[in-house]
């Protein structure tokens, strides 16, 4: 999977299981890209270069220049915003998160809100999720509710073989949620939790996302929610 790792953030940094990219190749992707971005033609479309600033915005964090990479990714956001391009977006927030600025959390509150929103890629939606988790001390809701939430995105936004190994992910996920949480290690205790957490339906725990979402960006959006949801059907 291109965006999630097994082990929910929890590995130990000195377990040696991915095989790190030689630096030498990094820069030479990096130095390609720059040059892909400089040989755009005349008159082309902001998000053209946009989408190579993510490109590169990735290679800078794997390169530990987290801070020309937060900026990066950072620009390009505001175009994607622009075209509506929310999963780009969404993209560019993920890169923001893992650059490990100061506004990093705004940058992961903000694409999580909008991985909720929009029919964003399934895989996509639960990384940010899983950052969440990632951030939150072992006994916060807030990550039983983040685990839940990328349970149901899965439910609903996938299908196939997709669908059958994010549901393989995000229930092992949401269990080690349980556990970590509330010690949970059998069934019963796990449905006696999800009920008492509240877990078992979005009209319940989706909300409670948002409050979480709020802590994240304070009052630090860079999006007009209201205007987004304003424009959304059927709202």
């Amino acid at each position: 999977m291109k965006f999630l790792h097994d082990d929910m953030g929890m590995r130990d940094a000195d377990s040696g299981d991915e095989a790190e990219v030689p630096v030498a190749q990094l820069e030479q992707e990096l130095s390609k890209a720059r040059q892909e971005m400089l040989e755009l033609p005349a008159g082309y479309q902001p998000v053209q270069k946009a989408v190579i600033q993510n490109r590169i915005a990735e290679l800078l964090v794997d390169l530990q220049c987290g801070e020309e990479a937060f900026d990066i990714a950072r620009e390009a956001f505001d175009v994607f915003v622009a075209a509506q391009q929310w999963e780009d977006a969404v993209q560019s927030c993920n890169v923001m998160f893992i650059a490990e600025q100061v506004d990093s959390l705004p940058a992961l509150g903000q694409g999580v809100w909008l991985a909720v929103t929009f029919p964003v890629d399934a895989e996509l939606s639960v990384a940010m999720l899983q950052h969440i988790i990632d951030e939150t001390p072992t006994d916060s809701d807030g990550a039983a509710v983040a685990a839940v939430t990328a349970c149901y995105i899965v439910d609903i936004r996938s299908e196939g073989k997709q669908r059958d190994n994010l549901a393989l992910f995000t229930n092992h996920m949401l269990g080690t949620v349980a556990r970590r949480h509330s010690d949970v290690s059998k069934q019963e205790q796990f449905d006696y939790w999800m009920e008492k957490m509240e877990l078992t339906d979005p009209e319940k725990f989706l909300p409670r996302l948002r409050n979480v979402v709020d802590v994240l960006v304070q009052e630090d959006w860079w999006v007009d929610r209201e205007a987004i949801w304003a424009s959304l059907p059927d709202q």
